[in-house]
């Protein structure tokens, strides 16, 4: 499940790749960072009957990256296996790019079983730049309105396969998402709390379908956004 975000470090700025949260991006939205959560030691949520956030993950990632391979999106996963990298390393993979979307995935501890729900960072602040650098620990803010709108679209979509699932997406403090520097959204499924693995293994042709004609219908809004800053929504 996505992790909350802790208190920011003081003083901490944004590499340079992440100065791209104040530049127009002039490239299309055709490259999507897919980060399947926790990994390594970290084992995310775990239910009563053994199931492993961090093994069904990766589990959705294989088939999300295919979706979106088949709808002409190049895709980059934060990891292949059980490793975990950091959530600075996570980010730093899209903020190093022009033009990415950054997808995170999840297994929620509770929920309706059979749904999904999307998230985008709740509010940040913005804060003067240092320098000419943005802050890391604000580089989603610029970004908050088209994260709004690739939720709503993925989740969307979700709510047509999954009776019961949010018609919007939800604004949480997503640790994954505060320090990424692109449209940013956390998908998480429910939920860990099943008894039988498979009930949430048929959900992932769905989730992916979900993701990939959610990413496809934003891309066009990410271009115009692109090249008119000022009329990002």
């Amino acid at each position: 499940m996505p992790s909350p975000a802790p208190t920011p470090p003081q003083n901490a700025v944004a590499s340079q790749a992440a100065q791209s949260a104040a530049q127009p991006q002039r490239q299309s939205s055709s490259l999507v960072i897919l980060d399947p959560a926790h990994g390594g030691t970290d084992l995310g949520a775990r239910g009563a009957s053994g199931i492993r956030e961090s093994d069904l993950n990766l589990y959705f990632a294989a088939q999300v990256k295919i979706a979106l391979e088949q709808n002409g999106f190049t895709v980059i996963q934060t990891r292949q296996g059980n490793e975990n990298p950091s959530f600075d390393d996570r980010s730093a993979m899209a903020n190093a790019q022009r033009g990415a979307v950054f997808v995170s995935l999840h297994v929620g501890s509770t929920g309706l079983p059979g749904t999904a729900r999307v998230y985008v960072m709740s509010d940040l602040p913005s804060a003067p730049e240092t320098n000419g650098l943005i802050p890391w620990d604000r580089a989603q803010a610029p970004f908050l309105p088209l994260s709004r709108r690739l939720g709503d679209m993925v989740q969307g979509f979700l709510a047509q396969r999954f009776k019961g699932s949010p018609l919007n997406a939800q604004a949480a403090a997503v640790r994954q998402l505060r320090t990424t520097a692109a449209p940013a959204i956390a998908v998480e499924i429910a939920s860990v709390a099943v008894e039988d693995r498979n009930v949430l293994d048929r959900m992932a042709p769905g989730i992916a379908d979900a993701i990939a004609r959610g990413c496809s219908g934003f891309r066009p809004l990410y271009v115009v956004a692109a090249v008119n800053p000022g009329d990002r929504p």
